[in-house]
């Protein structure tokens, strides 16, 4: 008989798994005594049986999908609403509850108020200088108090409304100067013009955060019709890769002694995405700060003034050029990511829907009129256009999961254990779909189901988690008006100021989403026409 080296060494092979699953099971009893066979205590959620040591990562490094797509699946084969998948020694917990997600944030939002230390996080975050992903603790306290105070209160939000205004109107100028261009000499007949709405709704929230921190909408000279230049679309696709691999499930995360290997090639792009964006703001930064140091500049006119010029209580600076730097990124990102794909996947489902883009024209056309465009004191009037954002935040989210939480202690959550240290991820996508709770065709497109019955406003933010867009709690996003002010003002100028149509040659919008994220998988390119008088377009 022939002998193979696998053949060889897999009795002792077999003899090291079992040796392995010995020691994991001994650490586990050891470091969770509840879980031991004769405990009576409470059992973790359900989920696949892990390796020694490596937990379930191998199964999830060798699918074909994508990790968040792996998850999903796993939890809908257990038919469980929470799942545990323990990836190396941490056990990470999915939700897709609004009920067992509002326990996590809500009853129990002191214990899981942390953030976890990951390689994506303190990259991004220059060493965990910024709100939204340092852990709990006196830094997270010191950061979380300016941003609601100093930079996102309702008296900054308003003091920043002209900045907002001018960005809303470069959205109109720029759209309609596509609308008289002829961009493919065999289309010369069609009536109006192609328009990327991926780029031009990208673009605006670029330039809305831009000027509110900068007081600039561009890095370089821009284009001469208004769009982005070369400049622009390099920083803003450095924030989508910020947004795309920050958290994204990387090798080293679960086991530290990997670190550094960059297996997966996530450190080399979070690193390329970082060293564009420091090309841009860092410059920027030091040089209105020494303006600040020399008294060339003693009034702020924009947010990093705002943020250079605070005082601590012995009248030193407040905040750090460091900080500073992580809170501008921590914003740019914050800012970009929601409102442009809430909107393009908007517009994408009314134009395979026109009866909804007919009704959303209606309403922005009943309170606005036609002889003006529209303004931010409209927004509370616009409820169905409100509702269609809404819709698309819970059918089409920007990223499968939320920004983990951390728990900081042993807890029982929905009758089952959940361990300290336990990453917890609440599924953006199935907490918009669950079917127990969108019992309407829930994977259909309805922005009805969010009027009330009694005329009230309609807003964005969903503090029961029926869908998450800015999450609740100590960790809720601070930017809950500054957020929907941007994505509603983008979809109603979009849709008050232009007709929109399909390319002559698709009769449906492929309702998509790309493999590597959320987005639609191709950008929405469509045909706008002006529908205003003339002289509105000539916007100061």
């Amino acid at each position: 008989m022939q002998y193979t080296l696998f053949s060889q060494l897999s009795p002792l092979l077999s003899y090291f798994k079992l040796l392995l699953r010995a020691i994991s099971t001994l650490i586990e009893t050891l470091k969770y005594p509840h879980l031991t066979p004769t405990s009576q205590n409470h059992k973790l959620p359900p989920g696949p049986k892990p390796w020694p040591i490596i937990g379930s990562l191998p199964e999830m490094l060798s699918n074909k999908l994508s990790a968040s797509r792996w998850i999903h699946k796993l939890m809908k084969d257990l038919d469980t609403e929470i799942a545990c998948v323990r990836l190396g020694n941490v056990h990470v917990i999915t939700v897709s509850s609004p009920t067992i997600a509002c326990e996590f944030l809500k009853k129990h939002d002191d214990v899981f108020a942390s953030r976890p230390i990951t390689m994506s996080s303190y990259l991004i975050s220059r060493g965990y200088l910024m709100t939204s992903v340092v852990p709990m603790g006196e830094q997270w306290r010191k950061m979380k108090k300016m941003i609601s105070k100093d930079l996102l209160s309702p008296t900054k939000h308003r003091w920043l409304h002209a900045k907002r205004m001018e960005e809303a109107n470069n959205l109109v100028r720029y759209i309609y100067t596509q609308c008289n261009a002829t961009h493919n000499s065999n289309n010369k007949n069609i009536n109006g013009g192609f328009v990327n709405v991926r780029i031009a709704a990208q673009q605006y929230c670029g330039n809305v955060i831009r000027k509110m921190i900068f007081n600039k909408r561009y890095f370089g000279e821009g284009e001469k019709d208004g769009g982005p230049g070369y400049e622009e679309m390099e920083h803003v696709d450095a924030l989508f890769t910020l947004l795309n691999y920050s958290y994204a499930f990387s090798v080293s995360d679960y086991i530290p002694w990997l670190r550094g290997l960059d297996l997966d090639g996530h450190q080399k792009k979070l690193k390329d995405a970082m060293r564009i964006i420091n090309k841009y703001h860092d410059s920027i930064v030091e040089g209105r700060m020494k303006q600040w140091k020399e008294g060339k500049k003693t009034e702020a006119e924009d947010l990093l003034d705002v943020m250079i010029s605070l005082k601590d209580s012995n009248n030193n600076s407040l905040l750090t050029s460091e900080e500073i730097k992580a809170q501008i990124t921590d914003l740019m990102v914050a800012t970009v990511d929601n409102p442009s794909n809430a909107v393009e996947w908007t517009l994408a489902e009314m134009l395979n829907q026109p009866h909804i883009l007919e009704k959303a024209t209606e309403e922005v056309e009943q309170v606005v009129g036609k002889n003006r465009v529209v303004q931010e004191s409209d927004i509370p009037k616009l409820n169905y256009i409100k509702a269609c954002a809404r819709e698309a935040l819970r059918l089409h989210p920007i990223a499968p999961f939320n920004v983990p939480h951390v728990s900081l202690s042993d807890a029982v959550v929905s009758n089952y254990f959940i361990p300290k240290g336990s990453h917890v991820l609440l599924s953006r996508q199935q907490l918009g779909r669950n079917p127990k709770v969108w019992k309407d065709e829930p994977h259909v497109f309805k922005p009805e189901r969010h009027l009330k019955d009694d005329g009230s406003d309609v807003y964005l933010n969903e503090i029961d988690l029926r869908l998450l867009s800015f999450s609740t709690g100590k960790r809720g996003c601070p930017g809950v008006v500054l957020g929907s002010t941007i994505t509603v003002m983008l979809l109603a100028r979009l849709i008050h100021g232009f007709s929109w149509s399909a390319p002559p040659d698709r009769t449906k919008i492929e309702l998509v989403e790309s493999e590597t994220d959320l987005l639609l998988a191709h950008p929405l390119v469509v045909i706008a026409k002006p529908r205003l008088p003339q002289e509105v377009y000539l916007l100061d």
